[in-house]
């Protein structure tokens, strides 16, 4: 079965169909820049072009920067505050004409890794991190997803820790592997603390530059990169709109 996967972030959204029985992209992904300020009809038409770019008229699966409650964006990070309180659903569904389900980003991502990547057979908790323009957590136990968690957003040093740790952190504030290897380990030390979790897997665009900073993490929890690098976020939304989440 094939189905359009969308990973919408605050910088670009891309899209590729995907074989869901695989996690094969069956086409190279389009990557259109996110509009200005993220309002909810330009977004919607940025998939709308790319469902175009590839003919497209079955099923999209969209991961989206929000929790994502029966088809309603219910926060805004990194997105216009118009989204909140919108049935995104169907506002994609109405635009593209194609049947479109949305699921949070992060969850989108670990979906993709639990079973086709660095999380398949994992047993435990194991949490999936999106390090981009904030910080995506998806929390699974025994391969079961928690949906719509955002960690990103806890407290370190005053600040939400996406401010810190993200790659948008990194890139803002000019910081070496190094540096931004403490701040990654202060907020992961804190995450171990909460869940004693049996795994991190590192995923976002950064994913690709892991043996840059992954090996100075000093963290008892052992932390892997992402297997499905940034295609991740689109191969999770596919799946996720099978699964009609």
């Amino acid at each position: 079965m094939q189905i359009l996967g969308i990973d919408v972030g605050g910088s670009g959204i891309k899209g590729a169909p995907v074989n869901i029985e695989t996690g094969e992209l069956l086409a190279e992904r389009i990557r259109i820049k996110t509009p200005a300020k993220a309002e909810p009809e330009p977004v919607a038409e940025v998939v709308k072009q790319i469902a175009q770019s590839f003919r497209w008229d079955g099923p999209i699966g969209i991961g989206f920067p929000a929790p994502i409650k029966a088809g309603v964006t219910t926060m805004a990070a990194n997105v216009s505050e118009k989204w909140i309180g919108i049935n995104a659903d169907a506002l994609f569904t109405k635009i593209t004409g194609c049947d479109c389900t949305l699921v949070n980003d992060a969850d989108a991502a670990g979906l993709a890794e639990m079973v086709f990547g660095a999380g398949r057979g994992q047993p435990g908790t194991v949490i999936m991190l999106t390090l981009g323009t904030g910080i995506g957590t998806a929390i699974f136990h025994r391969g079961h997803l928690l949906p719509n968690t955002e960690f990103g957003h806890l407290e370190i040093d005053g600040e939400d820790a996406e401010f810190r740790a993200s790659d948008a952190a990194r890139q803002r504030e000019d910081l070496s592997w190094k540096k931004y290897a403490k701040r990654l380990n202060k907020y992961l030390k804190r995450m171990e603390k909460l869940f004693w979790p049996d795994l991190f897997i590192v995923g976002g665009g950064i994913s690709k530059e892991h043996e840059k900073f992954l090996p100075l993490l000093t963290i008892e929890t052992p932390v892997i990169p992402a297997q499905l690098l940034n295609q991740a976020g689109i191969v999770g939304a596919a799946l996720a709109a099978r699964k009609g989440m």
